[in-house]
């Protein structure tokens, strides 16, 4: 089996002539380039004019000679979804895609590089396991972010975490919505591997496509879990703003009662009574009116009444233990 990564029209002839399975796997080709090889290998003019219009949803045509799947990966480095359209006959594999897809090339080197697989379902799988497998590394770094993130929001939010919260909504919100399409459409495993010409549907081919129909679900699993997580991220941000917000106006709502019976003593005295001015005559007569009974006393009982209904006094909850009750 051989592993290409150019269009060699010379080469591609040889190899049909001589009937050997290859690997294709082609960068950002040119029109001309599609159509001089939708020519040699006798491709349906539906398949062409799909290739040449990417940002399609994952789908199986079937035409007479070949199938076209259109599939998707996941590059790393950018965390970028990566649009696969996947040729299969049972002559050759044609992979045409317009962006870099790390675990696709690895595999392909591996292929190359090593003892090559012993069917053509086995390229097949290797082709479909690699871009179902990009998928995993992006999604536990979502995962250290997103519990990151609830431990910051629960020691203190801000705006940023907001900002970073829908930033990764963003980002998980098309790859759930491929990773849903790609596990439906690998749901039966059997009706793939049928409607795909030149594939065995024996039971090790079928057991090798029920490996990435299995990975598969688990990815649509695992983000919509993730999706599940972000939306509790944004709620449990809510409920701390909110949380700080009573914090604060409750500390506001106190140092006014405190200062509500000075501001009386003063405006009090501020008057001009007779009585007043008779008996508050003297240094001794302003200590007792003015500072015990006018703002000693009303503290003492405010302070009585704050500890009595338990404003004064909290009880420590430690983060994690109010992130749990959160959750729960």
């Amino acid at each position: 089996m051989r592993a290409l990564e150019q269009i060699d029209t010379g080469e591609v002839r040889e190899l049909l002539d001589r009937d050997e399975f290859f690997w294709l796997d082609v960068v950002s080709p040119s029109d001309e380039q599609i159509d001089e090889l939708a020519e040699m290998l006798d491709w349906h003019h539906l398949a062409v004019e799909d290739v040449k219009e990417f940002h399609q949803r994952p789908k199986l045509d079937t035409y007479r000679t070949h199938a076209l799947l259109v599939f998707y990966g996941v590059h790393a480095p950018e965390a970028s979804l990566v649009e696969v359209h996947v040729f299969v006959s049972g002559g050759w594999l044609v992979t045409v895609r317009h962006s870099p897809c790390d675990h696709l090339e690895q595999r392909r080197a591996r292929v190359v590089e090593g003892e090559p697989p012993p069917t053509e379902e086995d390229v097949v799988y290797c082709a479909l396991d690699a871009l179902t497998d990009s998928f995993f590394p992006v999604i536990h770094e979502a995962e250290d972010d997103i519990e990151e993130l609830e431990e910051e929001i629960v020691a203190a939010p801000h705006q940023d975490q907001l900002s970073r919260a829908l930033g990764l909504r963003r980002a998980i919100g098309p790859a759930r919505r491929v990773a849903e399409d790609q596990r439906d459409l690998f749901s039966d495993v059997h009706s793939v591997l049928d409607r795909i010409p030149g594939l065995e549907t024996s039971d090790e081919a079928a057991a090798s496509f029920a490996d990435v129909s299995d990975h598969l679900h688990k990815i649509a699993d695992q983000l919509d879990s993730l999706r599940d997580r972000l939306v509790g991220a944004l709620q449990l941000y809510g409920s701390m703003s909110d949380n700080r917000l009573n914090m604060i106006t409750e500390r506001l709502t106190l140092v006014a009662t405190v200062f509500l019976p000075l501001t009386f003593t003063v405006g009090f005295f501020g008057q001009n009574f007779g009585w007043m001015v008779r008996h508050v005559d003297s240094f001794g007569g302003f200590l007792l009116w003015g500072i015990v009974v006018g703002e000693i006393v009303p503290l003492v009982l405010i302070y009585a009444l704050f500890r009595r209904a338990g404003w004064l006094k909290r009880p420590v909850v430690s983060p994690a233990r109010r992130k749990r009750d959160h959750e729960d």
